[in-house]
């Protein structure tokens, strides 16, 4: 596995470093975490501007890997961002039905795992900042994402 993340990325920054984190590489799978930052660091970003900027981003992948199965990690409903949930949950599901209709592509729901009885985000999955994940955090993202990984 060869991780091409890199913090505080946005969808806008994936699509101009497509060359450098993406296509130069003979990947068996891609995992796309990223939208969160699109919507928080601007007041004008949609879930719709969100789909449509993950569009760009799977057809800048799909010209060069046709077959390479793709998975978009949802984004995920962190205490400090409480404020974007809908814009996040308009977004996810946005991209949820675009990639039910794609050949060799998945979506995968880690927001709604990281959610209490009353549907407000679990507070003693994050760090102190209530932005990032603990340990427990990234288990509950292990066990949803690992059935999607290929072997």
């Amino acid at each position: 596995m060869l991780n091409r993340g890199f913090g505080g990325s946005s969808l806008t920054d994936l699509i101009f470093y497509a060359n450098d984190v993406l296509l130069k590489y003979k990947p068996k799978q891609i995992l796309i975490y990223c939208g969160e930052n699109d919507i928080a660091g601007s007041s004008t970003v949609t879930g719709d501007t969100v789909f449509e900027r993950f569009k760009t981003v799977y057809s800048i992948i799909r010209s060069k890997f046709k077959k390479v199965p793709i998975a978009f990690i949802s984004m995920k409903p962190s205490p400090s961002r409480e404020k974007f949930a809908e814009i996040m949950q308009k977004g996810n599901a946005l991209i949820k039905l675009f990639m039910e209709q794609q050949k060799r592509a998945s979506y995968i729901d880690v927001y709604s795992s990281m959610l209490d009885a009353n549907g407000k985000a679990l507070t003693h999955i994050f760090i102190a900042d209530k932005l990032h994940m603990n340990a427990e955090g990234y288990k509950i993202w292990q066990g949803v994402i690992a059935p999607y990984l290929v072997r």
